[in-house]
């Protein structure tokens, strides 16, 4: 893995990382991802049996098999887009890396939080003050994202698409069982 900044003011600093880094990053990305994924579908077990069922819930509630299929894709489609960009920034200030994996690392943290507000604490509330400033960081994360691999920001679009059903979704049960 090489980092190059060159003093010329017309270059900008060049991250490449060799075939074996990239390799072993795409690995981390993908289990980072199913960590967050299996906390979440833990903690999710916990109240989608006996609490979950008990809510009123709008028309627009997709079937419960749904959601594990759809997270597994979207989280797959997360780890590799931060790995496509990871690839061209590294995670350093000097190439944006830094900037960009911030927005990256907080969206997935309140992504995290989210299993735990909604389903662990049983909180319709608690979940929609986590699921709005996530879907406003997924997007912001989409524009970092646009101008270093135009790919990695059009595969985090389903993400932001399911975070806000999820959002609309979260706030009807909120509005129906509060």
């Amino acid at each position: 893995m090489t980092f190059r900044s060159s003093r010329s003011e017309n270059s900008s600093p060049v991250f490449r990382p060799n075939h074996r880094t990239k390799v072993f990053a795409l690995i981390a990305f993908l289990v980072l991802c199913a960590i967050i994924s299996s906390v979440s579908a833990t903690v999710t077990a916990t109240s989608v049996s006996d609490w979950y069922p008990t809510l009123s819930k709008p028309f627009f509630t997709p079937p419960d098999w749904l959601f594990g299929p759809v997270w597994t894709v979207i989280y797959a489609l997360i780890a590799i887009s931060g790995w496509r960009v990871w690839c061209k920034t590294g995670f350093l200030a000097p190439t944006g890396g830094r900037q960009v994996f911030i927005v990256y690392g907080a969206q997935l943290v309140l992504n995290l939080f989210w299993s735990f507000l909604f389903f662990g604490a049983q909180s319709p509330l608690a979940g929609m003050v986590d699921i709005v400033p996530l879907l406003v960081l997924i997007i912001a994360n989409i524009l970092l994202f646009a101008p270093i691999d135009r790919i990695a920001a059009w595969m985090l679009a389903p993400y932001a698409f399911w975070v806000g059903y999820a959002t609309l979704l979260n706030s009807a049960i909120w509005w129906m069982n509060r």
